[in-house]
């Protein structure tokens, strides 16, 4: 008899780095940037739980599971199929990613996890946590943010000094996705491809100045985390930032493309850098 397998949706201890991973170990990776709608509370015993809603949206990755695993995982949930006094309960709902919605799986509050009252607002419980540890940051640049003399023009180059080198990350391609006055920003789309860019190594203070810059309180960008392999073959995970609202592709400006280009020179790979090039010219001449 063939496996049966299910999509499952996780938003909290079960992401990639966080306590419970373990249990999704041997699981497939069908999507690491896509969300439901939802609203996601702490609820204070470090983990949180999600309350069905249409006002907000919740952040987590799918995987597609097996029985076992996901027998484990409602074992550590303490969801019981018909249970009357459920931890969490287990529905099936939409989930949004790049490449398209599908169904998936998904925990939700219980009766034992309703009266939860700590929103946490922008519905990503990684993010959420990052602020709880004062820790050195890993982030991806992969955009103008790779450009030190933008940084040294702005006066902020002291923020960056910390450059771990050039780093990849695969299933994903840079696009341009925000249409601005100022012509397409960069963005980093699910759909398959490898993307490099330039790893620094920042702290909280720069983080502030990185959501400002980046527009992440109007909705514009959203800090995210992906796993980058370094040089050194070394992987880590990564705080990025992506697109809100993605739209069709547009031209960024030559300035803004300069940024791109030059701050990839001698980081990127070459090849990399020319393909960059290449499509920024494509989408130059398409809007013609």
């Amino acid at each position: 008899m063939q496996e049966r397998t299910y999509d499952l949706f996780v938003y909290g201890t079960l992401r990639k780095g966080a306590g419970n991973h373990d249990f999704l170990k041997n699981a497939r990776l069908l999507a690491e940037q896509c969300w439901i709608n939802g609203e996601l509370y702490d609820t204070g015993d470090g983990y949180p739980v999600l309350k069905q809603s249409i006002a907000g949206k919740v952040y987590g990755e799918v995987y597609q599971v097996n029985d076992q695993e996901l027998e484990l995982i409602d074992r550590l949930e303490d969801y019981v199929v018909e249970g009357e006094d459920n931890l969490y309960e287990r529905i099936e709902q939409t989930v949004h990613t790049d490449k398209g919605s599908i169904r998936a799986f998904v925990y939700v509050a219980g009766k034992q996890l309703e009266s939860c009252q700590q929103l946490i607002r922008n519905g990503d419980w990684k993010e959420y946590m990052l602020w709880k540890v004062e820790q050195p940051i890993y982030y991806f640049a992969y955009g103008s943010c790779m450009d030190n003399e933008r940084f040294k023009q702005a006066g902020v180059d002291p923020f960056f000094q910390f450059v771990m080198g050039k780093g990849m990350l695969d299933g994903y391609t840079l696009r341009f996705t925000y249409p601005s006055a100022d012509g397409g920003k960069a963005d980093i789309v699910e759909e398959g491809g490898t993307v490099e860019g330039k790893v620094y190594i920042i702290d909280q203070e720069t983080l502030h100045y990185l959501y400002e810059r980046e527009g992440v309180a109007k909705g514009v960008y959203r800090p995210t985390f992906v796993s980058v392999q370094l040089k050194s073959k070394q992987r880590i995970e990564a705080l990025t930032f992506v697109v809100v609202d993605k739209k069709a592709e547009t031209a960024p400006s030559e300035n803004y493309a300069l940024e791109i280009v030059r701050g990839g020179t001698n980081c990127v790979n070459e090849k990399y850098l020319m393909k960059i090039k290449e499509h920024i010219t494509s989408l130059v001449e398409e809007s013609t």
